[in-house]
């Protein structure tokens, strides 16, 4: 889905140098469901992580079009190292 979006996509980082505007997606930490010692319902937090040099809303609102079916939330920081604004949309997935 987030293809659909005609930015450049990768998991984690890109290998090579990528201009902005970009999308990195990330798998950081399970959110398992447990129930009687066991997991009940496996669940994985996916971060979706959008790269900009100017704040865009058109361009936010583009993956959050695609990001439509998911419940997220969003946040942003701006990275003065990179010169860079980072939107990111958090959201939990059930993984069976």
């Amino acid at each position: 889905m987030l293809m659909a979006t005609g930015l450049p996509v990768a998991y984690d980082h890109f290998k090579e140098q990528t201009d902005p505007p970009f999308l990195v997606y990330l798998l950081p930490e399970n959110r398992n469901i447990v129930a009687d010692d066991c997991i009940y319902q496996p669940k994985v937090l996916v971060r979706v992580e959008l790269y900009t040099e100017k704040k865009d809303l058109e361009l936010e609102r583009k993956v959050e079009t695609e990001l439509a079916d998911m419940v997220w939330t969003k946040t942003e920081v701006y990275i003065d190292s990179e010169d860079m604004f980072e939107i990111m949309y958090e959201m939990e997935v059930m993984t069976e």
